[in-house]
């Protein structure tokens, strides 16, 4: 009597599984989940499921068929990116610095409108640019400024983001005149720029920011191609001035190639003072060729990064003192000129 007792015991104790339903000892029948998947046949498969509805060979060969992020084909990608970019602005999910900088603008739109220049149209070529310019931390970059309007400027800034390793963006150090333009002044701003003022320039610097100047101003860029790739006068050196008090590196920047995208043979200063404009360009196909005029002209660009020029040993009370500013401006500015004319040497010839 007690071992039939015993047996009986151990067989309600055990859960039988049959044609997709379990018997526990009290709780009564219980559904077993099967796979949801399909066999080849189209008849539904039979094997039991884990939590997501598959058996383990349907489940392994769903993760054998799913398209990593790298195996989408590139339209599909950068629409799924754009889409997604739009939504953001729509509803207002994105960021802008006190100078009204908005980086994600920058990235996803500027960038992408430029870079077929740098890449495919110019063929830009950077020189120590990883050596030489900092992964973080200040730094103030100073470039030579040519080329009737200022696409080197959107150059350097480009190639600092694009090449560089730590993809770092650059504040650019811009004229007021720019601001006053429509559309462009907000553009401006966006992708970056901010007014050629020592005080915004110590509060970028400060921050640690990479900021560059273009000393040279209207003087540069609006300059005749007989005088091309000889620097002008630099202002009464700010620039440095900021640099010292801040401890920031100096690292001049020599580009070759943007003296001739637009060849400015003629300076229509009537124009240029009826407009209110520093400067107003006649080249070979502006305004003969009328909008096509506009198309700058394909040169071979080659923009160098020098060797940083420390200030961090100088000490802040350093920029009180002239003679200094005056001394480390000559020697930015004879860097630059020095590395033109050494890529100038080197240039086989203008388009290639």
């Amino acid at each position: 009597m007690w071992l039939r007792r015993e047996v009986s015991e151990v067989a309600q104790a055990k859960v039988i599984r049959m044609e997709g339903r379990r018997v526990s000892p009290g709780r009564g029948p219980v559904a077993v989940p099967r796979c949801r998947a399909l066999r080849a046949d189209g008849s539904r498969c039979r094997r039991s499921a884990d939590q997501s509805g598959l058996c383990p060979t349907h489940r392994e060969e769903l993760a054998a068929a799913v398209v990593s992020p790298e195996e989408v084909p590139g339209w599909q990608r950068h629409l799924r990116e754009a889409t997604t970019f739009l939504r953001r602005r729509l509803i207002g999910d994105y960021q802008v610095d006190e100078f009204g900088f908005d980086p994600e603008l920058a990235v996803n739109l500027l960038a992408p409108l430029l870079r077929p220049f740098y890449r495919s149209y110019w063929r830009i070529a950077s020189v120590g640019l990883a050596e030489h310019v900092p992964s973080e931390g200040r730094a103030l970059l100073v470039c030579n400024h040519a080329g009737t309007l200022p696409f080197d400027a959107a150059m350097v800034r480009l190639g600092v983001f694009d090449d560089h390793p730590a993809h770092r963006h650059l504040r650019m150090l811009t004229a007021d005149l720019a601001f006053g333009l429509p559309f462009i002044g907000p553009l401006a701003r966006k992708s970056g720029a901010t007014l050629a003022c020592p005080e915004d320039a110590t509060r970028l610097l400060e921050a640690g920011e990479l900021v560059a100047v273009w000393p040279e101003g209207f003087k540069g860029i609006g300059k005749p191609f007989s005088e091309r790739y000889r620097l002008q006068r630099f202002g009464r050196g700010g620039f440095v001035h900021v640099a010292v008090e801040t401890g920031s590196p100096i690292i001049p920047v020599a580009v070759v190639g943007s003296e001739e995208i637009y060849p400015l043979v003629f300076n229509w200063k009537t124009a240029a003072r009826l407009l209110g404009f520093p400067y107003f360009p006649i080249t070979p196909t502006f305004p003969l060729l009328g909008p096509f005029g506009v198309i700058p002209l394909p040169s071979k660009w080659v923009i160098e990064y020098g060797e940083p020029i420390e200030t961090a040993g100088l000490g802040a009370e350093a920029a009180s003192d002239p003679m200094l500013l005056f001394d480390l401006t000559d020697r930015v500015r004879d860097a630059i000129q020095q590395t033109l004319y050494k890529n100038l040497v080197a240039r086989r010839h203008v388009f290639f």
